[in-house]
Parts: C-alpha cells; sequence; structure tokens
C-alpha cells in the first residue's frame, strides 16, 4: 500500500484535494494515473475514491515552491474526469485558487507580516501571476474566519485575490478569434456569442438567444438533455474556434466554460444575471475565473455582456449567480490590469491517501 499525504480544502465555492508534486510520483505511474485511482474514475459515484462525485468536488490543486523569483508557490490545477479516465490539465479554477495561500503559509512557505501576508501563486496551466492577501493578525494564520460568500452556508478565512492581466494566458488573445461577438450554431441557428480568454477561456451566450430566461434554477436546466446536448455541441466548436482544439472530439471537458447572460430585473442590485456550466452541468455559483472573463466581457464594447449592462463596468461588475451576488473588481496597478474577486476557503482535513500497490 502506498501513503500519500493530502490536505483536504474548500476554496470558494469548490473542494479539493490538495498534494505536493513529490508526494504524486509513483515508481511506473504517471500523474494522471494516480490522480485518477485516488478519487476513483471512472465512475459516476466515485465510490472507491476520495472524489466527490460532481465536478465542483472532483478537483486537485498541486503545489510547490516556486522555482521562478516571481511567485513564491508554483500552483497545477486539476479537473479529474468523473465517469472518463481523463485528467484535465487545460484551465485554472479560481475557487481552488483560494486555498494556495493558506496552504502555503501554513507550510512555512512564505513570511507571515503581522497584519497581513501577501502570497504571489503562479498558475501554471494559464502561465497567470495571482496575488493573495490573507490576514494573519499577530503574524499568525487563524483556524478559522468569518468571510461569508455567495454558495456557501458558513464563513471561512477571507482570501482576497488579484489577477495580474488575465487577458489570453490560454490563447495569447483576449478574444481569440478576434472578435468581440460571433456568431455559433445553437440547435441549427446562428445565434451571437462573445468568445473570451480572461482567467479562463469561457463562451457567453444571451440566455434568450437559447430560449432561456437566464433565472433558471439547476434542475431547470440540468433536467433537459437537449438543452445540455447543444450547448456542449456550442462548446466544443469554440474550443476548435478559439484554438484549444484541433476537433470537437478533442475538446476538453472543463474548458471553455459555457456562460448564459441575462439582463438584470430593474430593482436587483446586479448588472447582469449568470448561469454558468461546469463540466456539463450547471455552476452552483460562479467560478471565479468565469467571474473575470465576464468582469473583462463587460469593460468592451460590442461584446454579449457589455451589451447587457447599462452601468460602467470599468471598476468591477455585480454578477447575479444561483446562489447569490458575485461582486468583482478591476483596477491598475504599476501600469498592469487587474481583476479580483473577495473568496473564503478553509481546512477540512489533513490525511494519508492509500493507493493499492496494483490497480
Amino acid at each position: 500500500m502506498i501513503k500519500i499525504p493530502a490536505t483536504w480544502m474548500r476554496g470558494g465555492t469548490s473542494k479539493c484535494w490538495v498534494f505536493e508534486w513529490d508526494s504524486l510520483q509513483v515508481p511506473g505511474k504517471t500523474v494522471d494515473e494516480v490522480l485518477l485511482r485516488l478519487f476513483g474514475s471512472p465512475d459516476n459515484r466515485q465510490i472507491d475514491g476520495v472524489g466527490g462525485g460532481t465536478s465542483t468536488t472532483s478537483k486537485a490543486v498541486i503545489l510547490s515552491r516556486s522555482i521562478t523569483d516571481e511567485a513564491d508557490v508554483d500552483y497545477t490545477f486539476a479537473q479529474v474526469g468523473i465517469e472518463e479516465q481523463r485528467v484535465d490539465w487545460g484551465s485554472n479554477c479560481g475557487n481552488c485558487s483560494a486555498v494556495v495561500a493558506p496552504y502555503a503559509i501554513q507550510r512555512g512557505w512564505v513570511a507571515t507580516g503581522q497584519e497581513s501576508t501577501a502570497v504571489r501563486a503562479l498558475n501554471t496551466n494559464t502561465d497567470q501571476l495571482i496575488l493573495q492577501k490573507v490576514a494573519t493578525l499577530g503574524g499568525a494564520l487563524p483556524d478559522s474566519g468569518d468571510q461569508m460568500i455567495p454558495g456557501v452556508p458558513f464563513p471561512g478565512l477571507a482570501v482576497g485575490m488579484g489577477f495580474f492581466d488575465p487577458a489570453g494566458k490560454t490563447t495569447g488573445k483576449l478574444f481569440p478569434t478576434g472578435d468581440p461577438m460571433d456568431k455559433v450554431a445553437f440547435d441549427g441557428r446562428q445565434v451571437p456569442a462573445t468568445l473570451i480568454d480572461a482567467g479562463a477561456p469561457v463562451i457567453v451566450l444571451e440566455a434568450e438567444a437559447v430560449g432561456l430566461t437566464g433565472h433558471e434554477t439547476a434542475a431547470e436546466i440540468d433536467s433537459r438533455a437537449d438543452l445540455l446536448v447543444h450547448l456542449d455541441d456550442v462548446r466544443r466548436d469554440a474550443a476548435v474556434r478559439m484554438g484549444l482544439a484541433r476537433s470537437r472530439a478533442d475538446a476538453e471537458r472543463a474548458i471553455p466554460k459555457l456562460a448564459l447572460v441575462a439582463k438584470a430585473d430593474d430593482d436587483d442590485d446586479a448588472d447582469v444575471v449568470v448561469r454558468m456550466l461546469s463540466m456539463g452541468r450547471l455552476h452552483p455559483a460562479l467560478a471565479i475565473t468565469g467571474s473575470v472573463a465576464l468582469t473583462m466581457a463587460a469593460q468592451h464594447e460590442g461584446t454579449v455582456v457589455a451589451d447587457l449592462i447599462t452601468g460602467d463596468a470599468a471598476s468591477g461588475v455585480n454578477l447575479r449567480t444561483p446562489a447569490g451576488l458575485v461582486q468583482t473588481w478591476s483596477e491598475t496597478r504599476d501600469g498592469t490590469p487587474v481583476v479580483g474577486a473577495l473568496r473564503s476557503a478553509r481546512r477540512l482535513a489533513d490525511a494519508e491517501l492509500l493507493l493499492p500497490d496494483v490497480w
């Protein structure tokens, strides 16, 4: 039996197992093989592993001290397939990113400040530098926090996260096709779409264009098998057009993500209503990288998002999700654009995962 140390953490609205790179090195096995067996995939229940059977609970964060001067921690995200025997390495998870600073501080990888500690995390999937700030009053990381966020019923440590110059980290361009608005085929007809790469690659559709209001619940969308098939067709076509895959069949399950947007009600504090799909199902709240993409889309004229917003999005936007209001912020530091949001994180357990000698 092979013993692999790991920490189970909640980051934002996701749960992830946190590993250090050296711990996943098993002779004769790839890291993909190790992760799939640890999580119990492929199996829709992941019954013989530590996966949670959903896209938001089948995630791995792999950390190490950074080998570069620009960062303190190198952070790699893995979306572990559930029914598929596959690990997606193509994108970052902004929610899981929130665990990096608390973990690094707990491990003593960074010196703590007397009031707060800043951790520079380099996401290796997207080459994205993320600045994270955590309160460390008296130079110590607190065991718990009181930060509430939409989609999580309990508080956690507040983690401020800013994505430095997030445009084009995966494809090289903010708008990979060169245009803020494209046409894509949905169920045999052409509908407007914005294909954007900021934080992560995302395709944005107006909910009304695909026969929805944008206010649907997860059950209402997830029960529409025909709708999900058509939306995944659009997503796979977008992957090819964005240069993320050579063919529709080669498209990853995790990227690009797909967001449905609609106008907010007149009495709502939100600028826009969002329903985001992740791994073929409705996200219970909103991927943080998705919120970065939507914020930058709102700031550029001619996008699906900008066309729905009447106010000024230069300093950030308010996004109405199934779980509540997500607020983003945008600023410039030393001439570099930074887009961010406030998340929370909590350490759930320290564990020793057992891997069979033969599988």
